[in-house]
């Protein structure tokens, strides 16, 4: 699994080198297909079963668009983030992890709403232990986030991952009834894909007419980050950071 993350790690290594004003979503993804193609891996994401078979290689997703933006004409502007979430297959095992690039001139509190969301991946990494529970990371990461004055996606959440891209359990960035009904404790060998999504505005989102692309529902900007981490003896191992 660290050989595919270290896969996702350089494509959104080179997706960060060439994520610049005038440059399309389009050309962002077929190089993404570059990058892991070359390494000799499958992409996780062309072909994924929905509304209609996801079109694109890597997730790109515009300021207020959340999760499963669909790469196409769409050009990028000085001041934008682009939320990049690649998932590939190699030998067999799955990485999975997403980013959010900054693009120029950002104003002050849409950058401020990338690095608390980028901390708050952070947070549930260094709270990783064997024999916790997963609502005690949830309730740290949604405490952060909602104390520097954002707010945690409710309709998306993480998951666990492995042989295959989307294992279970699920994996909440906050806490609900449910979660404490079905908690999770943490075992040593799990491996989930953790990915906190938060907006500047409200946590309510909506799906577009291609059945695909999240948005905010207030049209505020929103950032995603995440990682596949594997839970160790003694905390956390982060399989998509590119070691």
């Amino acid at each position: 699994m660290r050989v595919a993350g270290r896969i996702v790690q350089k494509v959104h290594q080179r997706c960060r080198e060439i994520c610049r004003p005038g440059i399309t979503t389009r050309e962002i993804d077929d190089e993404g297909y570059r990058v892991f193609a070359e390494a000799g891996a499958k992409g996780l994401f062309k072909g994924y079963p929905g509304p209609t078979p996801f079109p694109s290689n890597l997730c790109i997703s515009v300021n207020e668009e959340v999760v499963h933006g669909i790469a196409g004409d769409r050009v990028i502007e000085d001041g934008d983030i682009v939320g990049i979430d690649c998932g590939v297959e190699f030998d067999g095992w799955c990485g999975d992890a997403a980013t959010t690039i900054m693009v120029g001139d950002v104003k002050p509190q849409t950058r401020k709403l990338c690095e608390v969301t980028e901390h708050v991946l952070a947070i549930a990494i260094e709270n990783i232990r064997p024999g916790r529970r997963w609502s005690q990371i949830a309730r740290l990461m949604q405490t952060y986030a909602e104390s520097q004055g954002v707010s945690v996606v409710r309709d998306f959440v993480g998951h666990g991952i492995g042989s295959t891209m989307h294992e279970e359990p699920k994996v909440p960035n906050f806490v609900s009834r449910d979660l404490l009904r079905n908690d999770i404790e943490l075992r040593q060998g799990v491996v989930l894909a953790i990915e906190p999504m938060c907006n500047l505005g409200s946590h309510e989102v909506r799906t577009l007419r291609d059945g695909w692309t999240v948005v905010t529902v207030d049209r505020k900007p929103s950032a995603h980050y995440e990682h596949t981490v594997a839970v160790t003896e003694d905390g956390a191992d982060v399989l998509t950071d590119g070691r």
